[in-house]
Formats: C-alpha cells, structure tokens, sequence
C-alpha cells in the first residue's frame, strides 16, 4: 500500500477547538457542568460550544450539532451575539466535515451576522473564519485567504491569540495546497507561537503537526537531515502533549500524529533500519488501537494497517501483508459511506500483492474493483461538485445583491445631492428675479415721478407760449402711452414671474415629501409653457387699456385679482388645458371660476362669457 503522506493530517483532520481556554474533550463531565442547577443559564452558552466541540472532535456530528443549536438559541434569549456567532461558526465546520453543502451558506452568513450586530473585534474575527471556512469547502483559495486576512486585521484592535492561532493555522493549509514553502514555514511557526499562549493543548498539538509539515517541505527541497529531525521532533513534541495532558489532547488528534510519525519512518528512513521499522510498527498499532471503539475513523485504521502490511512485506511475510490489507479492505467496504481514496489505495494495494505472489486471477478480480470505485469515486466527486456549484452559486447571487443594493443607496445619495444643488440653483435664480423685479420696479416709479414732474412744467409753459405747450401736451400723451404700456408689461411679468414661483415652490415640495420629480419632463414642460406664455404676453400688452377698469365695473368692484387675470386668459382665446397649466390649477377648477365670474358680472346661464369679454375689449 502506498506510505501515508504528512499531509494526511491536512486532508483528514481539523480538530480546532473553540473555546478560549483549555479545554477537556470528556463530554461526561462538560454534561455534568452544563446540568448543574447552581449555573445561571446565561453561563450556558460558552460551556455548550466546548461540548459541541468535543462531540465534533470525537465525530458524532449529530450531537455536536444538537449541542451547537442550544448554545445558539439561549445566547440569543439573553442577546449574547459573540458566543451566538462563536457557535453559528462551529456549525459551519460541523456541516462542512459531515459534507453537509447545503447549510454551509446559511449557518456561515448568520455567524457573519451575528458578529456584526455584536461589534466586537473578536466576534468578527469568528464571522471571517467562518466566510474562511465556507470557500475552503468552495474550493476558493484566494476569497478563504481574504477572510482569513480580515480577521487576523480585526484582531489587532483586540487580541485573542486561539482564533488568531486559527486563522493562521488556515493560511498555512492553504499555502500548504500551494506548496509555497516560505509562507508555509512562516504561518506554521505563526500558528504555534499563537497555540503556545492559549493552554489549549489540542490546538497546540495540531499546530505542531503542521509545523512538522513545514520542515517536511524543507527536506524534500534541500535533502537537510536536519530538517527530517526537525519533523519527527515536532511530531514528538505533540505526542509528548498527548501523554502530558491527559484528556486535554483528543484521542482522534493523537491517533493522527501516530500515523505521521510512523510515515516519516517509512518513507525516509532506509529499508535495513530495523530501530526505524520498530517505531514505525509501535506507532501504527497505536494509531490503530487508540481509534479502536471510535466512530468514522475507519481511514485512520486503515492507513495504520496499510504501514504494517508494507512492513510485512518488506520482510517478505506477504501472508501477514495480506492479513493485514483484507482487514482494512472488509473495515472500508462495512462502511455506508467509505472514504473512496483509501479503499482504493487498499484495494490497489491487494492487487499488486496478488500479482507479486503470481495470482494473476485474484490480481486482476481487485484491480477490477480499482476501477468500480474509482468510478464510485468520481460520481461522488461529481456529485459534491453540483453541490458546491449550488453553494457556490447562492453565494454570488446574494453578494451581487448585496452590491446591487450598495449601488442603489449611493445612486440616491447622488440623486440627492443632485436635487439639493438644483434647489439651490433655483434659489439663487428666483433671488435674481426678484431682485431684477424691484429694480425694474423703482426705475418706473422714478420715471414716473419724473413725469409728473416735466407735466407741471409744461403747465407753466404752456401759460407762457401756446405752441409749447401744445407741443408738450402731446409728449405727455406719449409718455402716459409709455406708462400704460410699462404697467402692461408688469403685469405679464408678475403672471409669469408668479407662475415661476408656484412652479418652484411644487418641487420644493415634493422634494421635502421625498416625492421623486422627472426633472427632464418638468423641464420640457416649462418650455412649452414658456413659449405659450411669451405668446400670451404679447397680447396681454395689447388688450384695451380700459379692459380691466370696464370688466370691474361691470362686476360691480367684485373680481378678485385671479378673476381679472382669467378673464384676460378667456379674452385671449386660452383653453381650459392652457389656463389650468399656467395658474397651476385643476381644469375643473377653471370651469368653476367660470361659472362664478359669470355670477359676477351678471350674465344669464346660456350667455357666453367667452364671447362677453370679447365684445367689452373692443
């Protein structure tokens, strides 16, 4: 069989625990705590996270889970948002390691969010690990080294050397894939130094696994003994926790370190060294015997009897060699769900034996079975893509949403801003109109003044020479004509500066309400109006002088001033549409003011008010 790689431990393990202290992993006595009647529940959540770890790091998945799920339900009841993200992060690996693709999303994305709402460094720090976590399983090297580099910059406001030891520990997996072996070395030693500071022997003893994995990569570059010492001594110095810390290092965490060091032997040492092949053979059969009455550890037996059979070869026992390959062979195939990649390696491994021995019948009987499940294999892996395709594509969609809809609030900010520089702009317009008015204004009064002031001078002139004064009295005929023209063009220009302010005052409006204005159909509107206006304008200055005096008097001095100035839109042959546009009113409206005019100048129901106004103005 093949030896099994130091990366086994990579691939097959991530038994990281989740509480800040050290911690035991004998559910029995983290039960007993939790049931104890003297504890106040709101203690409960933190004590039910160390319980769902150990569940998980013992493999019950469904325990673990439970477990994870009480937690999360009394941290909310109490709003304790850290330990509710802490443990919405343990489901995430819980799902992740019992392959449970469709929940990832959903448990990662409340981990996130509950760290949000906490606003703790800390907490954040769990909600990047688990987003990390989630494209780990996505197969998304760079987004899981982006969140674990968030995380680890969360941190820096609030340190807690167990989660940065995490974070790091996930940047060295990564570039572990990558076989980038400057990064690996640095993170390794990161990860350690970090697990040194936390008590938490199972963490630390995972951590100095990796760190035997750096210098494992240091030997095959540079062929250095002593970074081949280097490897067992760090794989040493985890079994010395193993046996330090009773309890406090999972069985599992140690069966694994077990089955490396005896790898290394096997694949480094020379055949002829028998102190090599003893340790070797001692390591596996403790691997083997310590996940003996464990659950889903079948991969770990296996690989510890593929050791021993090669060793059993090597020696030329094929008999115990083969022993040993059928005992892992009917071990993988007891299983519902094996682990293809080692009952492939067994299954390859009893062919190649069988052919050695010359039964080339039984040989060719399993390598059939090679390729059964390597197909087997591979629908598998198809299959868990589609669910990772799944995953992966409900994740993009919410974070397209997420961007679409940062895209939205910055498009209404600027809208915004937008509408407040316009306000502005016809604020100062309206400031300029209004002061052009008045100027407007004062140069009349003045002009008129002084017209007043050339009449008694031509009174006094006219007492003196009859010629001058009959060539004053015709100035001042002109100049009343200029007057009444000039009071004809005010007017018009107060129905059209009054329209302007009506039309801005709207938008004002609207614009409080927060009401959206087409600003675009407003415009081309107004210029319409505009054009119809100045049309109207003109005429205005050319209806009859005495128009007004002579429909007021009609009416008895009871017009209002928006009465006279529908009666010289009616004159001027507007229709309904025009007028209601230009007085901003309904079209009901002006049929109304219709009928009350008509009830104010006297005129019966069938006379024609239209043809009323025409008749006085000639």
């Amino acid at each position: 069989m093949k030896c099994i790689r130091n990366k086994f431990f990579i691939a097959l393990c991530l038994c990281l625990p989740f509480g800040s202290t050290a911690q035991t992993t004998r559910t029995d006595s983290l039960l007993a705590v939790v049931a104890n009647s003297a504890l106040h529940e709101k203690e409960k959540p933190a004590l039910l996270n160390q319980l769902a770890e150990a569940y998980r790091i013992e493999r019950n998945y469904p325990a673990a889970e439970a477990k994870a799920k009480q937690g999360i339900a009394i941290a909310l009841r109490y709003k304790d948002y850290t330990e509710a993200a802490k443990a919405y992060t343990l489901l995430t690996v819980i799902k992740a390691n019992d392959q449970q693709f469709a929940a990832l999303k959903k448990n990662s994305d409340s981990a996130f969010m509950l760290a949000q709402k906490a606003r703790n460094p800390i907490a954040m720090a769990y909600g990047y690990y688990a987003q990390a976590f989630l494209y780990k399983m996505l197969e998304d090297p760079e987004n899981r080294m982006k969140f674990c580099q968030l995380g680890l910059k969360e941190l820096e406001k609030a340190p807690d050397p167990y989660i940065v030891a995490k974070l790091y520990y996930q940047l060295y997996v990564i570039h572990s894939d990558w076989d980038n072996i400057p990064k690996v070395n640095a993170y390794a030693h990161k990860a350690v130094e970090n697990a040194l500071q936390t008590k938490d022997y199972n963490l630390l003893s995972n951590c100095y696994t990796a760190l035997s994995v750096a210098h494992e990569y240091n030997y095959k570059t540079a062929k250095n003994k002593t970074a081949l010492d280097s490897v067992l001594y760090y794989l040493k110095k985890s079994e010395t926790l193993y046996h330090s810390y009773p309890k406090q290092v999972a069985n599992y965490t140690y069966a694994i370190t077990c089955i490396n060091i005896a790898s290394a032997y096997l694949k480094y040492f020379p055949a002829a060294d028998k102190t090599a092949e003893a340790q070797a053979i001692r390591y596996a059969q403790a691997a083997k015997n310590i996940v003996k009455n464990m659950g889903n550890t079948q991969e770990v037996t296996a690989s510890s009897l593929g050791i021993l059979s090669e060793y059993a070869a090597r020696k030329g026992n094929y008999t115990q060699a083969e022993a040993y390959l059928l005992e892992a062979y009917n071990l993988m195939k007891a299983e519902e769900h094996p682990y293809y990649y080692t009952l492939i390696s067994v299954v390859h491994s009893l062919s190649a034996l069988y052919k050695k021995q010359g039964d080339f019948k039984r040989a060719l009987a399993y390598q059939e079975e090679v390729t059964e499940y390597t197909n087997k294999n591979f629908a598998q892996k198809q299959d868990m893509a589609a669910q990772k395709l799944e995953v992966q594509f409900e994740t993009e969609k919410k974070n397209n949403e997420v961007h679409l809809l940062k895209e939205r609030e910055e498009s209404r900010r600027r809208q915004g801003f937008l509408y407040a520089c316009i306000a502005i702009a016809s604020s100062l317009g309206l400031l300029f109109m209004f002061r052009s008015y008045h100027f407007k204004l004062r140069l009349s009064l003045q002009r008129e003044k002084q017209l007043k002031l050339e009449k008694q001078e031509s009174e006094i002139q006219v007492l003196l020479e009859k010629e001058e004064q009959a060539r004053l009295k015709a100035e001042q005929q002109l100049l009343e004509t200029q007057q009444q023209q000039l009071q004809k063009e005010v007017m018009a220009n107060v129905l059209q500066l009054e329209h302007k302010n009506r039309m801005l005052s709207d938008i004002k409006d609207k614009l409080a309400d927060g009401d959206p204005v087409n600003m675009q159909k407003l415009l081309k509107e107004e210029m319409i109006l505009d054009k119809d206006f100045e049309d109207a304008k003109l005429r205005i200055q050319q209806v009859h002088p005495d128009f007004f005096s002579l429909i007021n008097e009609k009416a008895h001095k009871k017009l209002t001033l928006l009465d006279m100035k529908l009666c010289a839109y009616l004159y001027l042959k507007m229709d309904n549409r025009q007028i209601s546009q230009l007085m901003h009113i309904e079209p009901k409206s002006v049929r109304m003011s219709r009928y009350r005019i008509k009830q104010k100048l006297g005129l019966q129901k069938e006379e024609d008010l239209n043809l009323f106004l025409q008749e006085l103005g000639r």
